[in-house]
C-alpha cells in the first residue's frame, strides 16, 4: 500500500485532521504508526462505538497499531458508575473491553489486533514518571484552557464541582505521551484535549501527535437548539448525543431486532427535512461513508419500487424532494442495523458477558 493510499484510508470520513501535512510527513518518515483512543467506563455500548470501530478498521487496513485505553481513573474522576475506582476497574475489563470487541466484530475490524490498556495498570507500570508527565502537561497549559477542556467529560464548565475534575484533561493528554503513540483519535467533542496535548508536546520533549477527529452521530430524538454568542441558532451537541439516560436516543449493540425497529420508527425524521435529521445523519456517516456500502430501500411498485443508494448525495436529494418517504428510509436503516449488529448480539449470548451487561445496566440505571 502506498503512503497516499494509507493517508486516504486514515483520513476518510473524518471531520478534521490536525494536521494533514503532519500526517503525510509521518507516513513519509517510515516510522511505525501507533494509535490511541480512550473510553470512559460509563455506559452500554451503542452504535456510535460501531462507527468508531469502522474508523479503526480503516486504521488497521493502513497498518496502524491500535491502542484502546480503558479509562478507569477518568471514570472515577467524572463520578460515573458507583463513584468508586474499584468498580470502574472491574467493569472496564468485564464489560467495556468485551463490548468494544463486539463492536469491532460488527464493524469488520479485528479485535485480536487491538491492545486494550487499562488506565490503572498503565499508571502502576510507569509510576512516578506518569504523574510527573501529567504535572508537566498541567504546567504547560493555562487554567482557562484547562477549564475549557473539561467539556470533554460531557459536562458544562458550570458542572465542574471539585478541583480533581481539572486533572482529567491533563491526564488524558499525558495518556497520549505515556502510550508513545503518534496518532490520537476521538470524536469532535474531544478536540480541546488533543490541542492541549499538541501544545504541551514541545515543553515535554515529546512528539506532537497527529489528531484525527471523527463525526459524532446524532441521537435519534428531536434536536434541542440554543443560541451562540452571535445570536445564531445552533444544535446543542451534548443534548443531541446518544445517551444511556435517554434509551430511545440510541441503538445499543445488544438491542434485539424488534427494539431496533421500534426506536428507529419513533426517531425524529420529518418528511423532506434534511438538516438535523438523525436518520439521514446515520445514513451519511455510518452507512454510506465507505466506498462499496449501500442502503437498500424496499417498497411496493406503486410507491416507486425498490431502490439501492450507494451515494448519500442521491439519497439526500430524493429525500429533500419527497421522492423517498420517511418510513421507507427508516425501514431500510433499521434492517441495515439489525444485520450489522448481529455479531455483537451473538457475542453477548455468552453467559459471562451477559452477566457483565446486566451489571452495567444496574450500575447506570437512574
Amino acid at each position: 500500500m502506498t503512503n497516499e493510499e494509507k493517508f486516504n484510508l486514515i483520513t476518510r470520513n473524518l471531520e478534521e485532521t490536525l494536521t494533514p501535512e503532519e500526517l503525510k510527513a509521518l507516513l513519509e518518515s517510515g516510522a511505525p504508526l501507533k494509535h490511541y483512543i480512550g473510553f470512559e467506563i460509563s455506559g452500554k455500548g451503542h452504535v456510535g462505538w460501531v462507527f468508531t470501530m469502522q474508523k479503526i478498521k480503516d486504521l488497521q487496513d493502513a497498518g496502524v497499531e491500535i491502542n484502546i485505553l480503558l479509562a478507569d481513573w477518568h471514570t472515577w474522576l467524572n463520578k460515573k458508575l458507583d463513584g468508586t475506582l474499584e468498580t470502574s476497574k472491574r467493569m472496564a475489563r468485564e464489560y467495556f473491553e468485551q463490548a468494544l470487541k463486539a463492536c469491532a466484530l460488527a464493524a469488520g475490524a479485528d479485535p485480536n489486533k487491538m491492545n486494550f490498556v487499562l488506565g490503572s495498570e498503565l499508571y502502576d507500570n510507569l509510576g512516578s514518571n506518569y504523574w510527573a508527565m501529567m504535572i508537566k502537561v498541567a504546567k504547560a497549559t493555562t487554567l482557562a484552557r484547562m477549564i475549557r477542556s473539561t467539556t470533554i467529560m460531557g459536562r458544562k464548565e458550570s458542572e465542574i464541582s471539585d478541583s480533581a475534575m481539572l486533572i482529567y484533561p491533563a491526564m488524558q493528554s499525558a495518556d497520549i505521551f505515556a502510550l508513545k503513540v503518534n496518532i490520537a483519535q476521538a470524536g469532535t467533542d474531544q478536540r480541546n484535549v488533543h490541542v492541549v496535548a499538541r501544545e504541551a508536546a514541545a515543553t515535554l520533549g515529546e512528539q506532537k501527535p497527529v489528531a484525527i477527529h471523527h463525526h459524532l452521530l446524532q441521537g435519534l430524538m428531536q434536536p434541542v437548539f440554543t443560541t451562540d454568542e452571535n445570536g445564531k441558532k445552533v444544535m446543542d451537541l451534548e443534548a443531541a448525543k446518544m445517551s444511556k439516560s435517554k434509551p430511545d436516543s440510541a441503538i445499543f449493540i445488544h438491542d434485539n431486532p424488534d427494539e431496533i425497529k421500534r426506536k428507529i420508527n419513533n426517531a425524529y425524521c420529518p418528511e423532506g427535512e434534511v438538516e438535523y435529521n438523525p436518520i439521514l445523519d446515520w445514513a451519511k456517516h455510518l452507512i454510506l461513508a465507505s466506498q462499496g456500502d449501500a442502503l437498500q430501500i424496499q417498497r411496493p411498485e406503486k410507491f416507486g419500487g425498490n431502490i439501492t443508494y450507494t451515494s448519500y448525495e442521491d439519497l439526500e436529494k430524493d429525500y429533500a424532494d419527497k421522492k423517498l418517504h420517511p418510513m421507507d428510509l427508516k425501514n431500510a436503516v433499521a434492517e441495515w442495523l439489525i444485520t450489522r449488529l448481529e455479531p455483537a448480539r451473538k457475542y453477548f449470548e455468552d453467559p459471562e458477558r451477559r452477566a457483565a451487561l446486566e451489571e452495567i445496566e444496574r450500575l447506570t440505571k437512574k
